[in-house]
């Protein structure tokens, strides 16, 4: 849902937010109560794959069955696999092209049962592919490194995102928090989340581009840091954005991160906003991740 990639993180830091990179250890793997959210969540290929060698397990299964009757499927060869898996696939689908048909009470028993089973595969198939594409996505794109530079003579972190389905938002808001390792009077190394106040985290109507900012002052938890500061305290900037989206209406969210080498120092974000040869407001979005 974000179109700012995540870079990897280095050997031995932690793993950016919302990422796979950490290793479990101990965790069980709940793999059966979980299909249904890994079947939402891998990619369409993986997905569609899985659906089809499912298809052709069952329908391998069934075919062994049949095969246990030589006779029981007229027209079928004894003992062909071929014979018996194109069978067990036409009355799965319900197709029946009357070039065989069961004809003994081994092979209409394996029918009634695959019948059933047929049904089930079917709904859970026509179930899981329209929660995939019924599922409310957002299509928010942040701009791929972040900067530091002054406005009104303060230093102010800056990145921008936009809405690339060209609809509204509505009632979006925004959140950045800064999330860094510190150290204890005892010596233990923590992770604490510490909000980055902005200047504008609410917008009633988001559908061109929104420029993020936070003012790096005395009572930022910035104030005072450098890329190098922050390399040292493993720290890393974590953008969440939220938001009814008026064509779905449904909540949707997006979310970011920039690691300190994604954040520029002394420089600031390209303007894209221009002029249409017709007189027009116009949006540039070739120069939406360039800083200048």
């Amino acid at each position: 849902m974000v179109d700012k990639p995540p870079a990897p993180a280095p050997s031995g830091a932690y793993p950016r937010l919302g990422t796979r990179g950490a290793v479990y250890l101990g965790l069980p793997r709940d793999s059966w109560r979980d299909a249904y959210h890994r079947l939402l969540t891998m990619p369409l290929w993986a997905f569609l794959a899985t659906m089809a060698a499912g298809y052709v397990a069952v329908n391998a299964l069934f075919a062994g069955l049949y095969l246990l009757d030589p006779q029981g499927v007229a027209n079928a060869r004894p003992g062909n696999f071929a014979d018996a898996f194109f069978f067990s696939a036409q009355t799965l689908a319900s197709v029946g092209y009357g070039a065989m048909w069961p004809r003994s009470l081994f092979v209409n028993a394996v029918v009634t049962a695959e019948t059933f089973v047929g049904l089930f595969n079917l709904g859970l198939a026509t179930g899981l592919l329209f929660a995939r594409i019924s599922r409310p996505t957002a299509r928010i794109m942040f701009s791929r490194q972040a900067v530091v530079t002054l406005m009104d003579g303060v230093p102010t972190l800056m990145f921008r995102a936009a809405n690339r389905r060209r609809n509204i938002v509505v009632e979006a808001e925004v959140s950045v928090t800064l999330i860094h390792d510190v150290r204890t009077l005892e010596g233990d190394v923590l992770r604490r989340f510490v909000e980055l106040p902005v200047v504008r985290p609410r917008s009633p109507l988001f559908f061109l581009t929104w420029q993020v900012m936070h003012v790096i002052d005395e009572n930022s938890p910035l104030y005072g840091d450098t890329r190098e500061s922050l390399l040292a305290r493993n720290a890393e900037v974590l953008v969440v954005m939220k938001g009814l989206d008026e064509t779905f209406v449904s909540t949707i969210h997006a979310r970011a991160s920039y690691a300190p080498d994604e954040i520029v120092w002394g420089r600031r974000l390209a303007d894209i906003f221009t002029s249409a040869p017709d007189g027009r407001r116009a949006i540039d979005f070739r120069r939406f991740h360039d800083i200048v």
